[in-house]
């Protein structure tokens, strides 16, 4: 008489065991990408926020934008309201609505107007959650850097994303 065992042999527990590990492989190894792609996604709507708040302050003040010296009333009346610290765009990181994703505060570096002969600023700085603020600039189509705008009253901004990419944002 033969006996009928009923249950897996080792090879299907194996192989079992071998998909489940190749489908936990592939989930950890994308989760981080898709993640890193959420937080970028949001410091670009950051990105662009602000630009609507520069074209505000524009509309507010004759067709001015600031500069070094009225970047501090931009930030306070137009990103923050109230309890910043200079150029800072998050005091208080919990309720503010500009921080980064990390929880940092941004901070806005005013570049200053062109000046250099080729006609062309390069963002190269770290990410350090700074925001590169650039008079007298449009975005060009070389990430990382801008082209001469057709006034004062043209500028762009560029923030280094996570990854090393370099997001550009003008008011054109």
């Amino acid at each position: 008489m033969t006996k009928n065992k009923k249950g897996f042999t080792i090879i299907e527990v194996v192989l079992v065991l071998a998909i489940a590990g190749l489908i936990f492989l592939m989930v950890f190894i994308a989760l981080p990408a898709l993640q890193r792609s959420q937080r970028n996604t949001r410091r670009r709507q950051d990105m662009s926020r602000i630009l609507a708040q520069f074209t505000e302050y524009q509309s507010n003040n004759a067709g001015k934008m600031p500069d070094s010296s009225t970047i501090n009333d931009f930030v306070n009346r137009y990103l923050i309201g109230s309890g910043t610290q200079g150029n800072s765009l998050g005091a208080d990181c919990e309720s503010d609505q500009f921080c980064d994703p990390d929880g940092t505060a941004y901070y806005i570096e005013v570049k200053g107007e062109r000046t250099d002969s080729n006609k062309t600023w390069n963002a190269n700085f770290p990410n350090d959650h700074k925001i590169g603020y650039f008079n007298d600039a449009k975005c060009s189509g070389t990430e990382g850097e801008a082209g001469e705008g057709s006034g004062e009253r043209d500028i762009a901004i560029f923030y280094v994303l996570e990854g090393g990419a370099v997001y550009c944002g003008d008011n054109q």
